[in-house]
């Protein structure tokens, strides 16, 4: 089987409320492999906000596409090495890492498509139900929108709920915090993201606030490549850390998990360099007892954790327009089933791509 082509585009969906307060849209840059036996695969990175998904396209179709032209696609390891490799000058992180997410995502969407499996029975499944979370909480939202989004989730039965604490006073952000769980009650647990907005001090003060609140756990609490201070913060606060979503290669989190510096990991499939990574990401955690809940993308991060023993739960964000996929994975009771559908298992509704292609 040789990759006969691909083709790639910019796609700019709307967000639905309240979501649409803090990020009126997302971007995903998509990328459809065909070859020569018929069988295609299809992947997206989905960049949050659509910062700079251009030039995740740019690099993804000057550098990238032709690498792959001529190669067989079910040598996903090789191929992702080549893509690692093509361009020694650039980092892979950020822009590049999208890009490479995006192709490998497909690849490994040809090779369940060409064996007739999904993705994590290919992976060797540990589990085919996956529990979530209900993610939100944005710092625009009032009261009233964080707590009916936090009721939407539990409607569904979701056991747990995240919310933003990015209010400059740490004593308004407990209030909130405190306000959605007196609404939600004993049922539903909570945790909160500080999205990267403290110094050191700024969170230990943030957390001792919170701590009577039995978080899961204290998300993102200063700058993703300041691993010190992250490493400072997780030991000297009482609430469990969670980080990794703004981090890229097993690398970065091999320091992370050396430094004891969180207790739950969350690798973005579409950021740390496709599936290939990820697991690998994931495979390394579980040497040393971490758990793995990847960031968003749920949709594909649902054959993670199905193959992975030390997997989590995914980040359930409701942020994709009801025409966008021929079907999303429906949420019931609080976990997702995983599709039996061969690869990934999702494919744009038709005319999807026509309506909402922007570049």
């Amino acid at each position: 089987m040789k990759v006969t082509a691909i083709d790639s585009c910019v796609l700019t969906v709307p967000t639905p409320k309240p979501m649409a307060l803090q990020y009126p849209q997302h971007k995903l840059v998509v990328a459809q492999i065909s070859t020569d036996q018929g069988v295609r695969g299809m992947g997206y990175s989905l960049v949050f906000g659509g910062g700079g998904a251009e030039a995740v396209h740019a690099y993804l179709e000057t550098r990238l596409k032709p690498a792959l032209i001529g190669e067989d696609p079910t040598y996903v390891e090789y191929l992702w090495e080549k893509m690692f490799r093509v361009d020694m000058g650039m980092k892979k992180q950020g822009v590049v890492a999208y890009a490479i997410a995006a192709i490998d995502i497909a690849l490994w969407d040809v090779v369940g498509s060409a064996v007739g499996k999904p993705l994590y029975k290919l992976w060797g499944a540990v589990r085919h139900r996956i529990g979530c979370y209900g993610s939100g909480g944005w710092a625009k939202y009032s009261v009233d929108d964080l707590v009916r989004e936090a009721e939407k989730y539990a409607s569904q039965g979701c056991k747990y709920y995240k919310m933003k604490i990015h209010d400059p006073d740490p004593k308004v952000n407990r209030e909130r915090v405190q306000a959605v769980k007196r609404a939600l009650g004993p049922g539903v647990r909570m945790m909160v993201d500080v999205n990267q907005r403290l110094d050191v001090l700024g969170n230990q003060r943030q957390a001792a606030l919170l701590e009577e609140f039995d978080l899961v756990w204290y998300e993102e609490p200063v700058l993703a490549d300041d691993f010190r201070s992250l490493e400072e913060v997780a030991k000297t606060i009482r609430i469990p850390v969670a980080t990794g979503e703004n981090n890229y290669t097993r690398y970065e989190f091999r320091e992370l998990i050396e430094r004891k510096a969180a207790r739950y990991l969350m690798p973005d499939v579409c950021r740390a360099n496709g599936y290939s990574e990820t697991l690998k990401i994931g495979h390394l955690a579980a040497a040393h007892g971490v758990q793995i809940s990847p960031h968003v993308a749920h949709e594909l991060s649902l054959h993670i954790v199905g193959t992975l023993a030390n997997g989590f739960l995914v980040e359930y964000m409701d942020w994709a327009p009801p025409d966008l996929f021929e079907e999303m994975p429906p949420c019931k009771g609080g976990r997702f089933r995983i599709s039996d559908r061969p690869g990934h298992g999702m494919t744009f509704a038709r005319g999807a791509i026509e309506k909402y292609r922007t570049k």
